[in-house]
């Protein structure tokens, strides 16, 4: 028996989530009696469908208890309409550019029928319609084809089982080209299209015939090892053996034929052999040009007469009122007569003290000074703290969204004598590199940045690497100075890092350190929402929405930050119009952060705003980062999450008023020091640690498993010793 089948013209497109595909339509059926007002409505996962198009769905009938009686299509495809009346309202839907609901009548009481292939064939006779000149036409013309290559490409694309959001963003990547590129590689997906990771792309390759054994699933997945061990585990480089086992675990490829495939990939220079180290051919470029800059800064001197270190720290001291520790005072004259050098500390050592004192000196000298820092929230605690301006790394290089470039690189250097960067634990390797390739040989470079807070989020090692190389003059700074009338969060980050447990204040007495026992994932929600909506404002005067984050280690589970942001979203922002993608909603007012560096928008992973409104009707949002309105479509929304909570990974490089810190045995797999650590320094007038101390226990005494693999401090050692 055939499937009930429906065919007619769509009137209008009454939803339609943008991410999953899924449509409600409202079709007029073909044979429509004179005077009958019928309209069915369709449900189905399907292309870009727009008022006007006609359609056959194949599927059932429904009985919706909310929505009445629908069609659920399980197929369905959708043809140019061929009435003069459908035609009218398909010009007129908005699709095509330059053709508004009088000039589609225009058109169409022209051409009639016909208009279709008018438009595929004979785009020029558009002349005949009056007040359609060579631009007009021209531009109709080429915003016709554009359309018609999209809604080609996006139902061949979700005949390959790929959704209507990732066909939406290969389009946008490929254009015209992204069948002939599917077809040809389809691995190309996970390398160049956002969101499509290799199992996604892997899948369609095996939907496509592709055979589970092939050279070109062996290449490519080979790449995917190597990429997933930079992005989960910020490693540059896998042992061979390593890669090829990780390799033959997810393809299931026998190790002798991915050893012919890596021999492959290394011919094309997608990879780099080096002794029984793989590395993608990026990250080994990386590296080696980061050595190599180091070391022509070591060489080179300043275009300015040498500074008088002792002299000028003891002018700086009397100029800012103050007494330097002993290391401090080392570390400021190593600063002031080095050309590079490095100085690392915790929290309250007097890092800051020190960038305000070369502040002072170098501005004092007339020099061209430049402060910088990887993030935005980062650059501006600078600025603020030593009344100098500041700018991030990608704003100071000059990001160039048109070609994807910075301005400043090798062959157009910044101008500047004395550049400082601040949080440099943050710095990966591709955008160290990216800022070393940009300094003119002749500045002096200072880096200031706690080693013992969790490395980049990015691949590398940097700021460790520098250190361990031996060849670049750093300075600890151990002392505490900071210290408030509790002193405990300062107090506390010293102890975790030295594997001891947490000093707690006497019961009954306020602090800015608190530990709540518990060991019940419920319990621990619970505790958490009454803390961060109630107890901390009402005690602390702060405000839940700008003033406290809340952060979790990871992800995932019931203590997750998906979980998490839900469960606050649902206390904190309950109601208003809002955009969903998958199962979140964004509505106005949601703290949320951007995931993914973002070079047109100018906003970069780990950047935190607040949504400032939301147009369900125009599937938009525009989010509010420190005063700059960023605005964001349906498809985009991606790159954001909720961030009620976040990651403490991601956390890196801010500072909040309040941080509470969610930690259970769940989290065992990445309960380190350094990520305790990292947690602690966050919180600038109160932490709040919620968890049971057998997890704070494995923090402290876990084994440092978790060293990531670079080569960059033997080739700093060996680039400098290469030196004349």
């Amino acid at each position: 028996m055939d499937e009930p089948r429906v065919c007619g013209t769509v009137e209008s497109v009454v939803f339609r989530n943008e991410e999953t595909g899924y449509t409600v339509l409202s079709v007029r059926p073909v044979a429509e009696r004179v005077g009958d007002s019928r309209r069915l409505t369709v449900v189905a996962k399907c292309a870009t469908v727009w008022p006007g198009e006609e359609i056959e769905a194949e599927g059932r009938w429904v009985e919706d208890a909310r929505w009445g009686r629908q069609f659920r299509a399980e197929r369905l495809t959708c043809v140019a309409p061929t009435s003069a009346e459908g035609i009218k309202r398909f010009l007129s839907s908005g699709m095509i550019r330059g053709i508004g609901p009088k000039l589609a009548e225009a058109i169409v009481n022209r051409f009639g029928t016909d208009t279709v292939r008018i438009l595929d064939t004979r785009p020029d006779r558009l002349r005949e319609v009056p007040k359609v000149g060579a631009k007009k036409c021209a531009e109709i013309r080429h915003s016709w084809t554009e359309q018609r290559q999209s809604h080609e490409t996006m139902i061949y694309l979700q005949s390959q089982g790929i959704g209507a959001g990732q066909a939406a963003r290969i389009w946008r990547r490929y254009g015209p080209d992204a069948i002939a590129v599917v077809k040809r590689n389809p691995y190309r997906l996970a390398e160049d299209v956002r969101g499509i990771g290799f199992l996604s792309a892997d899948r369609i390759a095996l939907s496509m015939g592709v055979a589970p054994d092939s050279e070109l699933r062996a290449e490519a997945g080979l790449l995917h090892c190597l990429r997933t061990a930079a992005e989960d585990g910020g490693h540059v480089y896998l042992r061979q053996s390593e890669l090829l086992l990780s390799a033959n675990e997810t393809l299931g490829i026998p190790v002798e034929r991915l050893a012919d495939a890596l021999n492959a990939d290394a011919q094309r220079q997608v990879v780099v052999v080096e002794e029984d180290r793989v590395y993608l051919a990026h990250h080994f470029a990386d590296e080696v040009a980061i050595a190599g800059r180091v070391a022509a800064l070591l060489r080179t001197k300043p275009a300015f007469r040498p500074i008088q270190a002792e002299n000028a720290v003891d002018w700086a001291q009397r100029k800012m009122g103050l007494t330097l520790a002993p290391a401090q005072w080392q570390a400021l004259r190593m600063a002031v007569s080095e050309k590079v050098s490095v100085i690392t500390g915790g929290p309250g050592v007097g890092k800051t003290t020190i960038i305000r004192a070369l502040c002072e000196i170098f501005s004092a000298r007339k020099l061209r000074l430049a402060l910088a820092a990887p993030t935005g929230r980062a650059a501006k605690r600078m600025a603020e703290s030593t009344h100098f301006p500041a700018a991030t790394l990608h704003r100071l290089l000059r990001y160039q969204p048109q070609t994807g470039t910075f301005a400043h690189d090798l062959t157009n250097r910044l101008q500047g004598d004395v550049f400082v960067v601040d949080e440099c634990s943050m710095l990966d390797a591709a955008l160290t590199r990216k800022f070393l390739d940009a300094l003119p040989d002749t500045a002096i470079l200072v880096l200031v940045g706690d080693s013992d807070q969790l490395p980049s989020v990015g691949p590398g090692n940097v700021l460790g690497d520098l250190i361990a190389s031996g060849v670049i003059p750093s300075a600890r700074l151990t002392t505490i100075f900071r210290q408030d009338t509790s002193g405990y969060i300062v107090r506390n980050a010293h102890r975790v890092n030295r594997g001891e447990p947490f000093e707690l204040p006497p019961p009954g007495r306020d602090s800015d350190f608190y530990f709540m026992e518990a060991t019940d994932p419920e319990k621990i929600q619970t505790i958490l929402l009454r803390m961060v909506t109630a107890r901390i404002p009402a005690k602390f005067a702060l405000d839940p929405a700008h003033d406290v984050q809340v952060l979790t280690p990871m992800r995932r589970g019931d203590l997750g930050t998906d979980r998490l942001n839900a469960l606050l979203q649902a206390r904190m922002n309950p109601t208003g119009p809002a955009l969903q993608r998958g199962a979140t909603l964004f509505r106005p007012h949601d703290r949320v952060m951007q995931v993914s560096n973002d070079y047109d928008k100018e906003v970069f992973n780990g950047d935190i705003g607040f949504v400032f409104s939301v147009d369900p009707g125009a599937n938009a949002l525009v989010v509010d980062y420190d005063g700059r309105h960023v605005a964001y479509r349906q498809e985009e929304l991606d790159e954001l999450v909720l961030a009620y909570a976040c990651s403490i990974h991601k956390s890196q490089g801010s500072e909040y008023p309040a941080v509470v810190i969610v930690l259970h045995t769940q989290h065992f797999k990445l309960l380190r020091k350094n990520l305790l650590y990292t947690a602690l320094t966050r919180g600038k007038k109160l932490v709040v640690v919620i968890g049971s101390s057998k997890s704070v226990w494995i923090a402290l005494h876990a084994e440092a498993d978790l060293r990531r693999q670079t080569t960059l401090a033997n080739r700093l050692r060996l680039a400098v010793a290469k030196q004349p």
